[in-house]
This record gives structure tokens, C-alpha cells and sequence, in this order.
């Protein structure tokens, strides 16, 4: 039986867990899905040394810091600087770890459909591992992104210098931070949503609740709203592709 699984902290309710246990009944495949909750990334190791692993997938906060113990990294990993998916390559007897980014092509197919040539401007909330792919998909498609964080850093934003005029010139608006996740439904990222406007999209990398206070917030003021859950599962089935090519070290 091949093992998969998901490595983070915190993972209490678990997309991955829940799509990939369904896709091994529904297509009956032999193998198992299970969640690694790691306190700390040096916990990682230690999974290296069951053998029937074939792959992991990387949630919040370690798709940056898994990079460290990973031998390889495909050209988009490479340029993201995030993994959420590595795949165990073994070869006479040796292991060998490659990190991929599947959020990029997750988030571009979730996006695409919504875009007109207004949608040239885009906020990028948060400065995660989800944040630096949705960066990289959008400027793929050359459209200027900033950045906005809690705190004052060099070439970003921060939530209170967001202004009327700012929101008027980036139609695109992401949430790829946590905020807003179940149990905590009753938060949103703090904009000021007032002076959103029907030619506004607000996705939100967050997929449970599947209509978030950002989203609720968005829709009042016409704004189209998107949910991570397209995104999730793009990146699940780029996942499964990889983990089952012929790749060899």
C-alpha cells in the first residue's frame, strides 16, 4: 500500500484528507491518506524513514521552510520559493525529495474564467506560501501586484494606508491568508470594503466556511466572489499527477 499525506500546524479540518481517502475508495486505489502535524519543521524527518511513502503535500506555515530538507525543486517551485507538494523518488536503494508548487496551477485554472481587460491591478493579503504562488501566477499574466501586510515592510502595503483610490485601481483582491477559516468565521481581513465596486474580485484562498465574511462583505457591494476551493482541488489533481509520473532520479 503507497502512504500520502499532509504535513502543517495546525490541521484540524483537512481538504486534502478528505478528497484524496474519497478518490481511493471511489477509484479503488491501494493506498492511505493520513495528516503529520508538526509542531515544528525539524519534525520532518522523521517521516523519511517509512518506506512506503510516495508523497506529501505541504499546508501553512511550512511551504517555505520544507524547502531546506528537499534535494530538488522543479523550475516553478523554484522560482515560487514554496513546495506544497513533494514527491519521494527512489531509486537502488537512495531517496530522493522534489519539491513542486500545484497551488500556482490550482489558483491560475480558479481565476482565469473571471478576468476581463480591466483586471489589471491586483492586493495580494498576506505573505505566505499560498501568497508568493498566486504572485507568481499573476505576474505570469502581467498583472502588477502588491502586497499588504499587518506590518510596515519595504515595497508592500499595510491594511490602514488601503484607500479609496488604491481600491479603485486594483480590481483584483486576495485573501491567501488564514483569516476567516472555521472556527473563526466571524473574522476577515480588515479593508476597507466600502469603496469595492461590481468591477471588483475578491478571492479567498479559505474554503471553509465556503462563503467567508470576506467574500459576504465583497458581494454586498456587487464585488465577484471566488472561494479556495477550486484551487484546492486543481492542486490535489496537479498533485496526484506528479506523485504517479515516471520521474526517476
Amino acid at each position: 500500500m503507497k502512504q500520502f499525506g499532509l504535513i502543517g500546524f495546525p490541521l484540524g479540518h483537512s481538504f486534502s484528507k478528505i478528497y484524496f481517502t474519497d478518490k481511493f475508495e471511489r477509484e479503488n486505489i491501494d493506498a492511505k491518506y493520513d495528516l503529520y502535524e508538526l509542531k515544528s519543521i525539524s519534525g520532518f524527518t522523521s517521516l523519511l524513514d517509512n518506506e512506503k511513502f510516495s508523497g506529501l503535500n505541504v499546508t501553512i506555515p511550512y511551504k517555505v521552510d520544507v524547502i531546506k530538507y528537499l534535494d530538488e525543486l522543479d523550475e516553478t517551485a523554484a522560482k515560487i520559493r514554496a513546495v506544497n507538494t513533494i514527491k519521494f523518488i527512489r531509486t537502488d536503494g537512495k531517496l530522493k525529495l522534489k519539491g513542486y508548487n500545484t497551488d500556482a496551477i490550482g489558483f491560475e485554472n480558479s481565476i482565469k474564467p473571471l478576468l476581463l481587460p480591466i483586471h489589471k491591478k491586483a492586493l495580494i493579503l498576506g505573505t505566505g506560501g499560498a501568497s508568493k504562488a498566486i504572485n507568481y501566477v499573476l505576474c505570469s499574466m502581467s498583472i502588477e501586484t502588491t502586497f499588504v501586510t499587518r506590518t510596515p515592510k519595504s515595497g508592500m502595503l499595510t491594511y490602514k494606508q488601503l484607500t479609496k483610490e488604491i481600491l479603485s485601481e486594483n480590481l483584483i483582491i486576495i485573501n491567501a491568508s488564514p483569516i476567516g477559516t472555521f472556527p473563526h468565521s466571524d473574522e476577515c481581513p480588515d479593508i476597507p470594503y466600502e469603496f469595492l465596486t461590481e468591477k471588483h474580485i475578491l478571492f479567498d484562498v479559505v474554503y471553509n466556511p465556503a462563503e467567508t465574511l470576506f467574500m459576504k462583505n465583497g458581494k454586498k457591494r456587487g464585488a465577484e466572489t471566488i472561494n479556495g476551493e477550486g484551487m484546492l482541488i486543481g492542486q490535489a489533481i496537479a498533485a496526484w499527477k506528479i506523485w504517479n509520473s515516471d520521474e526517476i532520479a
